[in-house]
């Protein structure tokens, strides 16, 4: 299925400059599976390498760091020559074994001409620990899951991406597509972006299997909190099953002491750091203005948890695939988490790191993101795009230069506010352009 990172990939590879990549993600957002279509695409040969449970090939990497014997070695191994430039080094799950992350440096300084990738599922909880990392000896990519785009195509609507694609925000010109596009991301809620998930369903549509492999992805993770973070295992489950209860209030913002009756701040904020870390879950906090640079203005204190994928969070939340179809009452507050988790998965997409505005009063805007020299709010509505006390506050405070409205199909434009429907969300980056 295709994958918009690929293009990344490519652009790596032909850079002059070109260092050892770390390729960080989720577990099974597909790393893998697009590492080996990279190489068998881009290169002769594929060098695949899994760490995981693999003693024999870590011990390589106990004598010295010498990239010259560890390829000698390697190449040994697996019975084939490692050539420069013609064959792609996978690491896999290189978390696994600390002196392989050490000898990138060593890769290089010495050993330049060789193409190595590494990947990871918990990479991000391994490097934001004090390690001997190769600061400035790697390039870095972070893949997510399948985005809605992405969810599109692998429904073999090309032509109806390339449409959006080519239409400007507001325009009205897509109205006629909207139902189409709208019913899309309804089945995009239920199996969210995990490529097994979307496989499933562009193959089969059957919801029973979407669910029995979000399942298992699911208690996969859980399993990930006993193995990897034994200390904090309880604290880990108690803030993952927390968080879609907690997405579900009205004003979202995550409270330590819903996770476990009288549970302080500094008793779980080493679980959620760690679910943070591992890709998990995503942290917004509160920002005071849009302010340059808004991490500045942040307060790391006050702030909202959401998901990395809108189907899990569906799953784990045991909202039946029926609730996405349908438009009843007694689900609006949840169909608005969803609407906000997935616009914030598609921001991430765009290499944004968005806050949220909450003003003295009972303003709220759901979240502020830079797009070139513009700090854009964003307001995010589950279905109609009425009409925002709290949007028109921030306006009236700091007159931004462009505001984003969001909804399933509100689409126009009124002065400096756009209505954008959440299924053309990821044109926002047009905005920095």
């Amino acid at each position: 299925m295709y994958r918009m990172i690929y293009e990344d990939l490519v652009r790596w590879k032909c850079s002059e400059s070109r260092k050892p990549l770390i390729l960080e993600g989720v577990r099974q957002c597909g790393k893998t599976y697009l590492l080996k279509e990279f190489g068998k695409n881009e290169y002769e040969d594929t060098a695949y390498f899994n760490f995981e449970d693999a003693e024999r090939i870590s011990s390589i990497f106990d004598t010295d760091l010498d990239p010259h014997r560890i390829i000698e070695e390697l190449g040994v191994f697996r019975k084939r020559p490692i050539v420069p430039g013609r064959t792609l080094l996978i690491f896999d799950e290189i978390q696994f074994c600390n002196r392989a992350i050490t000898s990138l440096k060593y890769f290089c300084e010495n050993a330049p001409e060789h193409h190595v990738i590494c990947a990871g599922s918990l990479l991000g909880v391994l490097l934001s620990k004090p390690y001997s990392f190769p600061v400035g000896k790697v390039d870095r990519m972070r893949m997510y899951p399948m985005s809605f785009k992405e969810f599109l195509i692998a429904n073999g609507e090309e032509m109806l991406c390339d449409h959006v694609e080519s239409t400007e925000l507001g325009s009205t010109s897509l109205v006629p597509f909207s139902m189409r596009l709208s019913d899309y991301l309804k089945r995009y809620y239920i199996t969210g972006g995990m490529p097994e998930v979307v496989k499933e369903w562009v193959s089969n549509k059957d919801v029973r299997m979407v669910e029995k492999i979000q399942n298992r992805i699911l208690k996969d993770y859980v399993n990930d909190f006993a193995k990897h973070a034994e200390k904090d295992v309880n604290e880990l489950t108690q803030i993952w099953r927390s968080i879609p209860e907690q997405l579900s209030k009205e004003n979202k913002r995550f409270i330590f002491s819903h996770v476990r009756t009288g549970a302080r701040s500094r008793d779980l904020e080493k679980a959620l750091e760690w679910l943070i870390s591992a890709g998990l879950v995503h942290k917004v906090t509160k920002v005071s203005g849009p302010m340059v640079p808004l991490s500045a203005y942040s307060d790391s204190t006050v702030f909202k948890i959401y998901f990395s994928d809108v189907g899990l969070l569906r799953k784990l939340a045991d909202v039946d695939p029926g609730y996405m179809l349908e438009q009843k009452e007694e689900f609006k507050h949840f169909k608005g988490a969803m609407a906000e988790n997935f616009v914030l998965n598609e921001l991430l997409q765009m290499e944004k790191q968005p806050y949220y505005w909450h003003s003295d009063g009972n303003s709220e805007v759901d979240f502020v993101a830079g797009f070139g020299t513009k700090q854009v709010p964003i307001e995010v509505k589950a279905e109609k795009n009425n009409r925002s006390k709290s949007l028109g506050v921030y306006i009236e405070k700091y007159n931004p230069e462009v505001a984003i409205k969001t909804s399933m199909n509100g689409i126009g434009r009124d002065d400096n506010v756009i209505s954008v429907p959440l299924w053309m969300i990821w044109k926002l980056n047009d905005l920095g352009s």
